[in-house]
């Protein structure tokens, strides 16, 4: 009978008043209350009966009038959400979401209309708001322009962020930037500025009192702008932010149009007592949509580079002949050609370039300028990828010579407009064929899913830094061992390179040194997720890598259909496991400066099972094989190195 009753309210719309109206996660542990008190809407967050989000503002700036303030709550409606769904690309190849959902309808003093939903699933709150059609005085509203949000997060005191800045627009070289590749705090408090006073962009990861908190935003394609966070304000927190007008050298708009009845992206927070919901969470394409079919069956893989070692003096014919041959070498799927391929290989010689690659059973990857406007980046091939016509054009004559993906740099910032074209890039290059990464480039919003060309973005400090400065490399080791739990947990992110070279040079002697052992170069192709994984190995490591590392290299699978967090704490060390078909990876990185001595539960495997373990000497630092038993309890007892790594893996 309770459950009968309990059916009943989650289906039916019922009155509400003013006051707070609640909903509650599957599991009852997560609770969100909405509350109208005073004309003004907020919301709060438990986990556990744990305080994990104070009074939180929610409403919109329109063109059709304010709805942040003299707001009512009308009616509130409960329902619920439980579907399976399959993905490619991502941490996982299929998952399952059940959420309640709570639809409230809301209305200012002037009687404008707008709806909020909540869905809470066990760890995992997303929100977003709905306008409908409606009449105004004596017309009738079919578009509207969202000028601000003042959707807020704010975390109890004692708060500390893993957090990058925004920085301004038309900053950094060639005035490329913003292109989300700025540094993350390390436990930081709350209250401190950012360092560009631009605000923080997403995914932002927050270490509250009762545990952690990682905000993001998903579903944002053409239908809207992506949005960052402010600067923290005391009692308020963080406000969602729109782009700076000064973004895609001032072209655009920095507000949001959408037709009517129309919706915002959904604003996403995971919470978790441990970090384990934040590795794990699927909430980025539990929300979204494919929004077209795949024209072909896009493969997954590995991929050489020369430009990240060798730079723009390899991209010439001789040179990528070497690399189309170590990726054949190994097995690898695809060779990156980098830019000015155009001008330095020729436009005529790419079809044989082309056909050489297929010869040897890899094809290629080309990169290009995103367009000649937003930024004076002056690599080419340049304004290809900026109209329909040369797109299509390009897309058509890459299909003709077999090339298999692209990868586009240097895009304008967050606007809708810069937004819109991220979304043509992929839809044109589906027709054709082609397989899409960024560079240069905003954080992916739900898109492995929405695009099913789309393999990844950068959006994040990357290898190339750690070729161009020892302090990138120095830092490499914290990098790898946050973005688990923040960039790399909301979407996929081509890092851009499984370092093998120890010295970051043609010649592997000179310039300055790799700092992480191989070990941990190795663990980071299981750790950072993408399905088109570069592994930056150089020609001259066939000759100087031993065998099982090799062998390790040539087998490294780049797809998942499960990740679990076994263990870690941003920026100091982590251990994931991840499952490719039947056979389960455990990695390990660590960012410390003295020995971790861990013991990891590692349930996957059978009690007694005996196991390869790759893992740096603990007297010479070298790499070794060796094998390790996981014990009766189910635990095996391992040591992480100083920068260095792990890998355990079924025999």
């Amino acid at each position: 009978m309770r459950n009968l009753f309990l059916s009943i309210l989650l289906t039916s719309s019922v009155l509400a008043w003013a006051g707070d109206v609640s909903v509650s996660s599957p599991n009852n542990q997560l609770q969100v209350t909405v509350s109208d008190a005073g004309g003004r809407l907020h919301y709060t967050a438990t986990l556990d009966g744990k305080q994990m989000l104070l009074p939180s503002a929610l409403g919109l700036k329109t063109s059709i009038g304010d709805l942040t303030r003299d707001l009512v709550i009308n009616n509130s409606e409960l329902k619920t959400k439980n579907y399976d769904y399959k993905m490619r690309g991502t941490k996982a190849s299929a998952a399952n979401y059940q959420a309640n959902c709570l639809l409230l309808d809301i209305q200012n003093k002037d009687g404008i209309k707008m709806s909020v939903i909540f869905q809470v699933s066990n760890n995992d709150i997303a929100f977003r708001y709905a306008l409908p059609r409606q009449t105004i005085g004596r017309k009738e509203m079919k578009r509207v322009r969202i000028m601000s949000e003042l959707s807020s997060f704010n975390f109890p005191d004692g708060t500390t962020t893993f957090i990058s800045p925004q920085i301004g627009p038309e900053s950094g070289w060639e005035q490329t930037k913003p292109s989300y590749e700025e540094g993350y705090s390390a436990d930081a408090p709350i209250a401190a500025s950012s360092q560009y006073q631009h605000g923080y962009i997403f995914p932002a990861l927050f270490h509250l009192p009762a545990g952690w908190a990682l905000i993001a935003e998903t579903g944002v394609g053409s239908n809207y702008c992506g949005s960052h966070l402010s600067d923290y304000q005391a009692g308020a927190g963080y406000t969602v932010a729109y782009p700076d007008q000064g973004e895609n050298n001032g072209f655009g708009s920095d507000f949001a149009a959408i037709s009517l009845p129309g919706e915002t992206p959904w604003r996403t927070i995971t919470l978790g007592t441990t970090l384990k919901p934040i590795v794990e969470t699927t909430i980025s394409y539990d929300l979204v949509e494919p929004l077209y079919a795949p024209s072909t069956d896009y493969k997954p893989g590995r991929y050489t580079w020369s430009w990240l070692i060798w730079q723009d003096n390899s991209i010439n014919y001789d040179d990528q002949v070497k690399f189309i041959d170590l990726a054949a070498t190994m097995g690898f799927e695809y060779c990156l050609v980098d830019n000015w391929w155009d001008t330095q290989i020729g436009r005529d010689r790419i079809p044989e370039l082309s056909r050489y690659a297929q010869s040897k059973g890899v094809h290629l990857l080309l990169w290009y300028n995103s367009n000649g406007f937003a930024n004076d980046a002056p690599q080419g091939p340049r304004d290809c990828m900026n109209t329909a016509i040369a797109r299509e054009k390009e897309m058509k004559w890459m299909q003709s010579i077999g090339i298999k993906g692209i990868k586009v740099d240097f895009f304008g910032g967050d606007k809708q407009e810069v937004m819109r074209l991220y979304e043509d890039i992929l839809s044109d290059a589906n027709r054709y064929g082609l397989q899409v990464v960024f560079h240069g480039c905003t954080i992916p919003r739900g898109w492995e899913k929405m695009y099913p060309n789309y393999v990844a973005s950068e959006a994040v400090l990357a290898s190339e830094n750690v070729f161009f400065n020892e302090g990138a490399a120095i830092k490499q080791p914290f990098d790898l061992t946050l973005h688990p739990f923040c960039r790399n947990a909301t979407a996929s992110m081509d890092w851009g390179g499984i370092i093998m070279n120890k010295y970051l040079s043609k010649d592997n002697k000179s310039r300055h040194s790799r700092k992480t052992t191989d070990i941990f170069e190795m663990a980071s192709g299981i750790i950072m997720q993408t399905s088109v994984q570069c592994v930056a190995m150089q020609p001259n490591n066939l000759e100087e890598l031993p065998q099982f590392e090799m062998d390790f290299l040539k087998g490294l699978p780049t797809t998942w259909d499960e990740t679990r967090y076994i263990d870690g704490y941003p920026g100091k060390y982590v251990v994931l496991a991840r499952r490719h078909g039947n056979d389960w990876y455990v990695a390990g990185l660590s960012a410390e400066k003295q020995p971790l001595a861990l013991t990891l539960n590692l349930p996957m495997f059978a009690a007694g099972q005996t196991l390869q373990y790759y893992v740096d000497d603990k007297k010479t630092g070298e790499p070794t094989l060796t094998t390790l038993k996981v014990d009766k309890k189910g635990q095996a007892k391992v040591i992480l190195q100083p920068n260095g790594g792990l890998i355990l893996k079924q025999q």
